[in-house]
């Protein structure tokens, strides 16, 4: 049986597994509230994770190109971005896919059914890691350029108030 077709059949469990494990990188009682997922209005975040870590796991599956799980990603790690996350931990949660995976699949890795085609799979979890990065990268871009943009108005506004700030055009920056 081929690897697509295994993964295929275990699809639920690897994902309410890997759902278990990527709610336990957050504190314990977010990760609680986190598990109870079910209502998309009173837990936002809960649904979405668990939405976006199906679409990413049947993506994988299916064989997409990691690019077209861009949006999948960018879903997750904006939320992440925005959170006390360094960019390892953001991105930890695609990893964990493979040990789970690595775990679901044991006997047939033991038995060696699977071996190149696991690996050839677990690179493609690697390269959408990558993808996760650049996308937690933008975000914490966008973010410090928010703060800075914001920061600069707020002293510009202060200057102004002050008499310290000559005005020679419609925005004199700082």
């Amino acid at each position: 049986m081929s690897l697509e077709k295994i993964l295929s059949e275990r699809r639920s469990a690897i994902c309410e597994k890997w759902f278990d494990r990527v709610i336990r990188t957050y504190p314990e009682e977010t990760a609680v509230f986190l598990k109870s997922r079910k209502n998309r209005f009173a837990n936002p975040v809960g649904h979405i994770l668990f939405q976006e870590l199906e679409a990413l796991l049947n993506g994988l599956i299916q064989g997409v190109e990691i690019e077209s799980l861009r949006s999948n990603v960018d879903n997750i790690v904006r939320i992440r971005a925005v959170q006390d996350f360094t960019a390892s931990q953001a991105v930890i949660f695609i990893l964990l896919l493979k040990e789970v995976v690595r775990e679901e699949l044991e006997e047939e890795i033991r038995q060696n059914r699977i071996g190149k085609a696991l690996l050839d799979w677990e690179s493609r979890v690697d390269a959408l890691t990558l993808l996760a990065f650049d996308v937690f990268m933008l975000c914490r871009e966008k973010i410090y350029d928010l703060k800075a943009n914001e920061l600069q108005k707020r002293t510009v506004g202060l200057l102004k108030r002050a008499g310290l700030l000559v005005q020679d055009g419609p925005e004199t920056p700082i």
